[in-house]
């Protein structure tokens, strides 16, 4: 063989070898992956040829497949549509979302805890089935948010304390997934196209990837982390000047909202601090704790953190290395720091379970298509926040936040509800988000709740977290405790 015909060989044994690892790579390493991609409509395509499994809420199907006259035998059926959007999200042929894309492998029927029953089905000559997947949703809980917050862009999400499963979980404005399900591709494009750039951004989940500064519910982490340091009590007085000079900016000063005195305008103590929720004192309060207590104790509730349930969140924030003047500022929930409405519920949801923060969840139980159990939800514990001494001194001051404070648009009768209200400031010229948080019964807790409404709401540049969140989390918790 000549030298030119021999490196000819080489060469075409290299690219031949190229071709193989490229194949062997595609074919079992990355298959998973592109399986799994939501872009992969070759996948889905092939699913509308068999029945996906129920999802489930309470006792009723809220997602099912039902039988088609057309090429693709099967059509996905959302009852209720609007109501439960942010759980199931949606399944079409170009994408899912929510329960949709993350639990796609027991709906389809694809999961390898099915090959027993997909043999099974293929010996017996029966179409391949889906598994049902059930959520830990209230439906009566569910429905509450989700007529509370209609007219308002906002969301709410609820949480069982004890175990962290999701009860409410509605946002607003929502869509109608029945839209984006159908078998006619030109009108489906039209729809997403009409949604997606709708600037009011329906398609968005709020509740768990949205996020927005707490304003004063941060209060909540700011004052935790005092108690938990061992240098106060809820009777430790605190400075709550008028006007507060954050350090190391030469004039740069914190007020109080609407620029009301606390107290005697000097000191008042940490509990009817957090009642009346006075800005200076909490700004005050986080310089004197330093950034590293407050970063800790934030982490402790889960900022920082991303959790499935099993869609994704959202990380919520406490910024990097604040300065003492920047660390005022977040001692209020002002400046970087962020957080979703889950994680909201979650700081208000460790307090009522004595300290302890529960790892958030959807998915209550999966079953095959004959009803046989594949997986149950297990409560799983995530960190303590707080000791449940610490608990229940924030406790006490939570409910005299509703009792007597800022949040008696939240009470309940004959039930105490401990919470804590925000109107957080982020942007300049536009109204304040309006935030409520806290749980009920107080001293029973059997739900935690975060609500958030943008812009105000209805009352604008006039609302307050006390006067626009605070009722709907009030409807949500009587939802779950009068069932």
């Amino acid at each position: 063989m000549n030298k030119p015909v021999r490196h000819l060989a080489v060469a075409v044994l290299v690219l031949f070898a190229l071709l193989l690892v490229n194949v062997n790579y595609v074919q079992v390493i990355d298959a998973e992956d592109l399986r799994n991609n939501p872009d992969n409509t070759r996948t889905l395509q092939d699913s509308y040829s068999r029945p996906r499994g129920q999802i489930v809420a309470g006792d009723q199907a809220i997602a099912s497949s039902r039988a088609t006259d057309d090429a693709r035998k099967y059509r996905r059926v959302y009852r209720n549509g609007p109501l439960y959007a942010p759980a199931t999200g949606y399944y079409t042929l170009y994408s899912a979302t929510g329960i949709e894309r993350a639990e796609d492998s027991m709906l389809s029927g694809d999961d390898d805890r099915l090959f027993v029953r997909r043999v099974a089905d293929l010996l017996q000559g029966r179409e391949q089935r889906g598994a049902s997947v059930a959520l830990t949703l209230n439906a009566k809980a569910q429905r509450a948010a989700y007529q509370a917050l209609k007219g308002h862009t906002g969301a709410a999400v609820a949480i069982d304390p004890k175990t962290g499963a999701i009860l409410a979980m509605a946002t607003s404005p929502s869509y109608d997934p029945n839209d984006l399900s159908g078998h006619n591709d030109r009108q489906v494009s039209r729809e997403y196209r009409k949604l997606a750039g709708d600037d009011r951004q329906p398609l968005l989940n709020r509740g768990l990837s949205a996020r927005y500064p707490p304003g004063s519910t941060f209060k909540l982490v700011t004052a935790a982390a005092a108690l938990s340091s061992g240098d106060y009590e809820p009777s430790s007085k605190i400075s709550s000047p008028t006007t507060y000079r954050l350090p190391g900016t030469g004039s740069a000063t914190m007020r109080n909202f609407g620029g009301e005195v606390c107290g005697n305008g000097r000191e008042q103590s940490l509990e009817d601090a957090l009642t009346i929720s006075c800005n200076t004192a909490f700004g005050k309060l986080a310089v004197d704790l330093g950034d590293d207590a407050m970063r800790e104790q934030a982490e402790k509730f889960g900022f920082g953190q991303t959790f499935e349930v099993p869609m994704v969140c959202a990380k919520s924030v406490y910024p990097d290395s604040p300065d003492a003047a920047e660390t005022a500022l977040t001692g209020i929930g002002q400046f970087d720091v962020a957080a979703t409405p889950l994680q909201m519920a979650m700081v208000s949801g460790a307090i009522a379970n004595r300290g302890v923060t529960m790892q958030p969840y959807l998915v209550s139980e999966i079953k095959a298509p004959d009803l046989k159990q594949i997986q149950r939800a297990d409560p799983q514990e995530y960190d303590r926040a707080v000791s449940p001494q610490v608990a229940d001194q924030m406790t006490q001051m939570m409910k005299s936040v509703v009792a007597q404070g800022t949040g008696t648009q939240a009470q309940l009768p004959d039930t105490e509800v401990a919470g804590k209200t925000g109107t957080a400031q982020h942007a300049k010229n536009q109204p304040p988000h309006a935030w409520f948080t806290g749980f009920a019964p107080a001293d029973n807790p059997e739900v935690a709740v975060a609500v958030i409404v943008e812009d105000g709401g209805d009352l604008g540049s006039e609302a307050t977290g006390g006067a626009v969140a605070a009722p709907i989390a009030r409807d949500v918790m009587r939802a779950v405790i009068n069932q």
